[in-house]
């Protein structure tokens, strides 16, 4: 017999257990007894709860059957009570009262039970498993990142409490007026909810600060199986409750739709019927509308929220909008709110996409408009039981066809010709490979000293084991010193009639050099390509074109990794370590990243020059590479460059290589080279200074920039939407510049960028 009990609740003199057993054999059958302290037998209530979970981990396979319960009994403080768990001839009694609950909910007990997790069977056969496909190395990574996860200052529960609004600022919020205050119309779809469940959610929005509101329910239950009757009583004692039963299920979308038609207010709030918002959900969007308004959406960070509506955990900290990411996953969901007008323009919810109908009007929404707000905060719990995908996936596989049909249709609107859409990583996450109508000529561009062995390895994975033929190769000769080179050079000419080698005369300088690769340049894309890399995607330089030949892209990167498996590149943030740095670094290909970014086709401020893409009309009108920064960050003022165009940036994880980094490139280990690190740091804050002190658009601002694993802000050292410390690279700014950015830092933190943070 195996069990395991998740949630331990205790609420109005009720406990509740959820959990799950299971037998050696698929059928076996659990039985559940409570007895008091005298073990005397305890009247409870027992549901069984279908846990394709449980299934598909220990059974391999999903089985309709329920292998989780949930069970509820009186509970009296100060005694003890006792679960017992019967199944195939064996017995597990365990004990709860007060002192245990407060022990167990401790940060202490949490990691105890945590590193006992780790040390059983089940996770010992999966670590086997996984060291046997990706080998010890990554086993051992894999481990220590657990480990390190353990050792965060506190788990998300903790940070919500230290971070949440205070009761006085709900207070202040009632008594705010804004000179826009628009009515929102929460529309809500109910079916066959459990009335505690839909009760929780209308109590969040009666408790909301900002009254302008009304919320619109359609109740599509069979007979008999409605919430009529908890429907009525709101409506009664508050008349911006407002319903209608349907009298039949007329489907997700159905429902929604008939909910949205009774709506009389400027906006639309979707929500589901089990989840709950914050009671400043809708102050805050009101607060944004007013700040940097008009916007036709608003979106915001969300959470999860367990059966018993007490914990809250996996905290969504989302970019602001990220089109590219939301055809790979639909990572805005909730809250969402449109503006009504839109929405009588693009209609309603489609019932062909039922199962990911606001995946489909989102897309519609979305295209319609770039008035799109995010707002970097949670409002939205959303309650996570095992019939919700948000809990399991791939119990509703029919959602994720239905979600890729909606990118088919979203990318048809938009003349963008799509040849399939494919499972990602998970259910849920989508791979879209582009229709290419020609093969257009790609220049690649390798600037290289020496290292011939490197340069033959790198040429021969992309000429031979790449799949896209119609190549040019420029190598930058750059001060080679081995004779040897040279002789390899001429060598290579002769057997590739696809390489040329030209010769760059003048001292390092990685952006003239690379502008003058480009001079010699014939074909309609520029592929910038280090000369330690290695193709493992066969169709890398495809993968990259899919997206490079689309009008409103300007510059695509790939996923790059060290020779051991872990990453090296999977984007760009702006703010990490300082400056900015690549995402994910370090962590093994085969480990889980935030929400699958790693995985996930997305755009960023910016990727690495060791695998870029660009169009070479582009290229020419930017200026190419800006040589006043000779060795750091040339690469992301270029992609800012061509994100001051309007282009976008794209992160492409299906382009795959390795990256040799440490071969080439020498360390900044000298006092010349801090010294010139650090004035090129200083220049290209001068170039950019908003997004380095407002922040990146496409990292979260309570994300920690201090580690590149979309870790919780660290409370204790960095103040959450506060940029890293500047006071390194103040003295190395021209006058002009340290005036301006002094100025953009005092707006966005109250104090001069040399200052001690008061954190």
């Amino acid at each position: 017999m195996k069990y395991k009990i998740d949630v331990v609740r205790i609420r109005e003199n009720t406990m509740t257990l959820n959990g799950w057993v299971l037998g050696r054999k698929l059928d076996a059958k659990a039985e559940f007894f409570v007895e008091d302290e005298n073990h005397n037998p305890v009247p409870f209530r027992h549901v069984p709860v279908r846990r394709d979970d449980v299934s598909q981990a220990y059974f391999k396979q999903i089985y309709d059957r329920d292998f989780g319960f949930d069970i509820r009994f009186p509970y009296e403080r100060g005694k003890d009570y006792y679960l017992i768990i019967q199944c195939e001839g064996q017995k597990a009694r365990v004990k709860y009262n007060e002192e245990l609950m407060k022990k167990r909910t401790s940060v202490a007990y949490k990691r105890v039970l945590q590193l006992k997790g780790m040390m059983n069977l089940e996770t010992l056969q999966e670590a086997v498993d996984f060291g046997k496909e990706h080998g010890i190395k990554a086993l051992l990574l894999k481990v220590k990142h657990k480990v390190q996860g353990l050792e965060n200052e506190y788990d998300y529960g903790e940070w919500h409490e230290l971070t949440k609004i205070s009761n006085e600022e709900l207070e202040a919020q009632k008594t705010t007026h804004f000179a826009v205050e628009p009515k929102f119309s929460i529309v809500i779809p109910a079916y066959k909810t459990p009335e505690y469940y839909l009760k929780e959610m209308l109590e969040s929005i009666r408790s909301q600060t900002y009254t302008n509101w009304e919320v619109c329910v359609a109740d599509g239950s069979p007979r008999g199986e409605g919430v009529e009757r908890v429907l009525k009583r709101f409506a009664q004692e508050d008349t911006r409750f407002k319903y209608v039963i349907l009298g039949e299920n007329k489907g997700i979308s159905g429902n929604t739709n008939a909910a949205m038609e009774m709506a009389s207010g400027d906006y639309i709030v979707l929500a589901d019927h089990d989840d709950t918002l914050t009671p400043d959900a809708l102050f805050c969007c009101v607060k944004a509308m007013n700040e940097s308004g008009p916007y036709d959406i608003l979106y915001s960070d969300e959470d999860k929220l367990d059966m018993d509506g007490q914990a809250l955990f996996d905290p969504h900290f989302k970019p602001d909008f990220n089109e590219d990411l939301l055809t790979s996953v639909n990572y805005i969901c909730h809250l969402f709110v449109v503006d009504r007008d839109l929405v009588r323009e693009v209609g309603g919810f489609r019932q062909e996409f039922d199962g990911a109908q606001d995946y489909d009007f989102i897309f519609r929404c979305t295209e319609k408009t770039t008035k799109i707000c995010h707002i970097p905060r949670v409002l939205y719990h959303w309650r996570c039981h095992m019939n919700s995908t948000s809990s399991n996936p791939e119990s509703k596989t029919y959602a994720f066809e239905a979600g890729a049909r909606a990118i088919k249709a979203h990318f048809e609107r938009l003349g963008i010709g799509v040849e399939s859409v494919e499972k990602g990583i998970d259910y849920g996450i989508y791979h879209t490979r582009f229709a290419l109508e020609t093969t257009p000529l790609v220049s690649v561009i390798i600037p290289n000293k020496d290292h011939q062995k490197d340069l033959e390895t790198c040429l021969t994975s992309l000429l031979d084991k790449g799949t896209y033929k119609n190549l040019e190769v420029i190598v930058v000769e750059n001060n080679s010193t081995d004779p040897e080179t040279f002789r390899y050079y001429e060598e290579l000419q002769k057997r590739r009639s696809q390489v040329k080698v030209v010769t760059w005369e003048k001292e390092f300088n990685f952006s003239a050099i690379n502008n003058f690769g480009v001079t010699f340049a014939r074909g309609e894309y520029l592929l910038f390509l280090n000369n330690d890399v290695e193709v493992i995607e066969p169709e890398v330089i495809r993968e990259m074109l899919g997206y490079a030949v689309r009008e409103d892209v300007g510059v695509v990167g790939a996923r790059l990794l060290y020779e051991d498996g872990t990453i090296q590149h999977a984007g760009v943030v702006i703010g990490f370590g300082g400056i900015a740095g690549h995402t994910f670094i370090g962590l093994h290909q085969a480990e889980s990243s935030y929400f699958h970014r790693a995985m996930c086709a997305q755009d960023y401020s910016a990727v690495t020059a060791a695998c870029m893409m660009s169009k070479k009309s582009l290229f020419a009108q930017v200026g190419g590479f800006r040589e006043e920064l000779a060795v750091a960050f040339n690469d992301i003022d270029y992609c800012l460059k061509i994100r001051s165009l309007g282009k976008k940036v794209v992160y492409n994880p299906y382009a795959l290589l390795y990256h040799y980094e440490s071969k080439s490139r020498g360390l900044e280990d000298t006092p010349q080279k801090v010294e010139r690190f650090n004035r090129e740091v200083a220049r290209f804050i001068g170039y950019w200074p908003e997004i380095v002190i407002q922040g990146d658009p496409y990292y979260n601002p309570n994300l920690t920039l201090r580690k590149s694993n979309f870790a919780l802000r660290d409370l204790l050292k960095e103040k959450i939407g506060e940029p890293y410390p500047l006071e390194v690279y103040m003295p190395y700014m021209e006058p002009a510049v340290k005036e301006r950015v002094s100025a953009l830092y005092r707006e966005k933190t109250g104090r001069d960028p040399d200052e001690p943070s008061r954190t």
